[in-house]
């Protein structure tokens, strides 16, 4: 089981991006009683390690924090069975981020204060880097402040390169922090990564066959990965995926969840946690299951990844350049 700030969590967590937001698979997967439901499922499930941030959600005073907020008031034992990992610091423009030392603290005191007291932030991250701001000296620093006088309990990071160090996006579409020392690196400090976005935004789900099986407003549409012939090009590695999982009687999904944690066993990988999201609870069922890759499954899955380059950036233009800083 990994350890996250000196507290055991289960090897698949939870990611809460989409809670609240309309774009689950449930019918209701807007509503209040359908996000609590869905998080209870995932902790009974064993994912206990809860990615959330302070921009995702309806609203600034209505995000991850407040949603936690109303789920700890409503199940207060669970507040000591998981670890709460946050990411925040956007700007009002909701484009870039502010890492000066007043952003970053006013951004955690914000967050503490949806949080409650029930809850506790075991890691809170500037959610991309500021390079207008010394990362060490005023980001860091600002969130380490926090760390010592014990109102959080650690420091995360994201979307950095090696020589910054953050947890990256990972997944068998973004398979570039095993060959450019990112993981390694992690490996060496002993730092546990997140897999953020582990099923590609759904892809690797099996799910979406065609840009018409998204909502008309579903952000996904405007990710370059799912424009014009992208997401053609991308669906070719998930119906291998696909293949895989129907010889071994399972789902892409875990064969694609269950590829990151045998990522885990290779020699000089850190301990690697993916952190699918969902409100339907059939499907958070789903991802939390274990399933075994035998190592033929895995040098199956190695030729695949040899022969496919993914289509398009992972985010808009105006976004990527907040990225691997």
């Amino acid at each position: 089981m990994p350890t996250v700030v000196g507290k055991q969590v289960g090897p698949i967590g939870y990611g809460l991006m989409s809670l609240g937001l309309g774009l689950g698979t449930a019918p209701d997967s807007n509503s209040d009683e359908s996000s609590l439901a869905a998080i209870k499922t995932a902790v009974e499930c064993g994912c206990t390690f809860l990615n959330g941030a302070e921009f995702y959600g309806r609203g600034p005073d209505d995000n991850s924090l407040a949603l936690l907020r109303r789920y700890f008031a409503r199940y207060p034992q669970d507040a000591d069975r998981v670890v709460v990992n946050i990411k925040g610091g956007r700007h009002s423009n909701m484009v870039r981020f502010d890492g000066s030392k007043a952003a970053v603290t006013a951004s955690i005191e914000h967050s503490l204060q949806q949080l409650g007291p029930a809850g506790r932030i075991a890691q809170w991250a500037l959610a991309r880097k500021d390079p207008s701001h010394d990362y060490q000296d005023e980001t860091l620093a600002a969130i380490d402040a926090f760390v010592r006088s014990g109102r959080i309990d650690g420091i995360s990071t994201s979307e950095i390169n090696r020589e910054t160090l953050r947890s990256p996006q990972l997944s068998l579409f973004h398979t570039d922090p095993l060959t450019n020392g990112l993981l390694a690196a992690c490996a060496e400090l002993d730092i546990p990564v997140v897999a953020y976005s582990p099923l590609a935004r759904g892809l690797l789900g099996g799910r979406i066959k065609s840009i018409d099986d998204l909502a008309p407003d579903d952000p996904k549409r405007r990710l370059p990965q799912f424009q014009d012939g992208n997401l053609q090009a991308n669906l070719k590695l998930v119906e291998k995926v696909a293949a895989l999982a129907r010889e071994k009687g399972c789902t892409p999904a875990q064969v694609s969840l269950n590829w990151l944690l045998s990522l885990s066993k290779r020699p000089g990988m850190p301990v690697i946690i993916p952190i699918p999201g969902s409100s339907d609870p059939e499907r958070i069922k789903e991802n939390a299951t274990i399933t075994h890759l035998t190592d033929d499954d895995l040098a199956e899955i190695d030729a695949m990844l040899r022969g496919f380059v993914v289509a398009g950036e992972r985010y808009p233009a105006a976004y990527m350049g907040q990225l691997q800083l």
